[in-house]
């Protein structure tokens, strides 16, 4: 007795005008499926905040060094000696909060001085509100504040990252949840 399958498939010739215009349409649409990144080597309009924590992560790492690193939830404190094995997800609160986005083109407003580079949100929709780059007098960063804060029918976050190269670098957090309540977080380590 000879199985008989179970559907029974029919092949569908298109017409060859139907089908190159397919092909041609699902082409054009593909790049518009990407995210907005600016291309690689171009000009950012703001200070390079992910490719600086990039080239941070990458020393850290050769470095394999051991960190103190004390959390606090809700006035609980913890500190231990601890070697990071992923820098990236360390630090990915500063770098997610990179504004160079071409959506975000003049959304920033920049005021620059002898000490350092201030970014503000003028759309109070942006996760990202502030970004501080103190600087010495030789022009190297010492020290850069972040300030990021959302707020929505769910919850409300506030968040201070403060990052001093090869020093120390702080992320406070506080959470309120609508039915579940306030969480405060503090994370500092210390290289």
């Amino acid at each position: 007795m000879t199985k008989q399958p179970l559907y029974k498939y029919t092949k569908v010739k298109a017409p060859l005008p139907v089908a190159l215009f397919s092909i041609v349409a699902i082409l054009a649409f593909l790049p518009s499926c990407k995210p907005e990144n600016l291309k690689e080597g171009a000009q950012k309009e703001y200070f390079d905040l992910k490719g600086y924590f990039e080239k941070n992560i990458a020393q850290l790492k050769g470095q394999h060094k051991k960190i103190s690193k004390t959390v606090v939830h809700n006035g609980v404190s913890e500190t231990r000696d601890v070697e990071v094995n992923n820098w990236e997800a360390e630090l990915g609160a500063f770098t997610e909060s990179d504004i160079n986005k071409p959506a975000w083109s003049g959304i920033y407003t920049k005021k620059d001085s002898a000490g350092a580079i201030v970014y503000t949100a003028t759309d109070l929709d942006l996760k990202t509100r502030r970004i501080i780059i103190d600087k010495t007098s030789q022009g190297k960063i010492q020290h850069i504040f972040i300030y990021n804060e959302v707020n929505n029918a769910l919850y409300n976050t506030r968040e201070e990252l403060n990052y001093y190269p090869d020093s120390v670098y702080s992320i406070n957090k506080y959470q309120k949840v609508k039915l579940l309540g306030a969480n405060t977080y503090k994370i500092t380590g210390k290289f």
